[in-house]
């Protein structure tokens, strides 16, 4: 579903505009300029949207990097990608997103990055809370970004399902998605890898802001699933990554330059499509710690 799609707004108390893009997930923020000092009661406002609409929307920002820094830091301390060479050198809690290369022939950031649905950095035992993706070229055509709404999908399952999901756990495994998916780029190296052994997060996660149920698998970054056998645990993963992911549960962005599209890893997953290599592409990302996930039973 894309924003073309649905249509309803409310007004915040600070006089910010929310206009909600679909049913279940996605909304526009109009009324802020994010390159200046934010006022205490619009970054309350744009958390309160953040965490019920799952993805938020500023359209036409100009946002030098460390102007995109400062915004995020509202919303939690930072962290830099994994993988250090993606990271600002003068502004190493930003990320670079890009196909363009350096006189070296270098990819100056991440290329073709996540094109499978995942919940950004699931695979550390404090995941992302959120991220901020800000376009700088975006291609004409393509490089769309795809978000689900995990409330959704946990809330259409049938009451039987829900039950038997709470008590699982998937394992989330950098390296093994590295090696299967991203062999166009340079091995993650040894010290890489040891920063990033498979951890297992509960299938189903309560949002600790909300309250609310949400799952938390994707065919990206969940490998398989604690205690089955890897096969039939993978077979589950993707079941469940499809059913999540079908369509009146997920807004499509068409990117503008100086777009910011910022997301509750805690209750959507997301993941790129593909477009003509041939046009440049530059994105920056940064990425909020988060906590352990937890699954707390309704009413506990």
């Amino acid at each position: 579903m894309d924003e073309t799609t649905f249509a309803d707004s409310y007004r915040t108390a600070s006089g910010l505009t929310v206009r909600k893009l679909t049913e279940h997930i996605g909304a526009q923020i109009v009324g802020v300029d994010l390159s200046r000092p934010i006022p205490a009661d619009a970054v309350a406002d744009i958390r309160s949207a953040w965490e019920r609409h799952g993805v938020v929307i500023f359209r036409d920002q100009d946002l030098p990097a460390a102007a995109h820094r400062d915004f995020s830091a509202h919303f939690g301390p930072l962290i830099g990608h994994v993988v250090n060479r993606f990271n600002m050198a003068d502004c190493p809690e930003v990320t670079i997103l890009s196909n363009i290369t350096n006189e070296k022939g270098e990819k100056i950031g991440a290329d073709r990055a996540g094109m499978l649905w995942h919940s950004d950095m699931s695979f550390l035992p404090r995941p992302s809370m959120g991220s901020l993706l800000y376009g700088v070229e975006c291609p004409p055509q393509g490089a769309d970004t795809e978000f689900a709404s995990m409330f959704a999908a946990y809330d259409a399952l049938p009451a039987e399902e829900r039950q038997r999901l709470a008590g699982l756990r998937g394992i989330h495994d950098y390296p093994w998605h590295y090696r299967t998916y991203l062999s166009h780029r340079q091995p993650l190296t040894p010290e890489e890898e040891a920063k990033t052994p498979p951890v297992a997060h509960p299938l189903v996660r309560t949002h600790p802001s909300t309250g609310r149920q949400a799952l938390y698998v994707g065919e990206g970054l969940t490998r398989s699933i604690e205690g089955m056998d890897d096969d039939a645990g993978r077979r589950l993963v993707v079941e469940l990554s499809d059913f999540a992911t079908q369509p009146a549960f997920v807004y499509r962005h068409k990117w503008q330059p100086g777009d910011l599209v910022f997301w509750d890893n805690r209750s959507t997953m997301h993941r790129a499509t593909d477009f003509d290599n041939t046009y440049r592409r530059l994105m920056r990302r940064t990425t909020i710690q988060g906590d352990a996930p937890f699954y707390r039973p309704a009413g506990h």
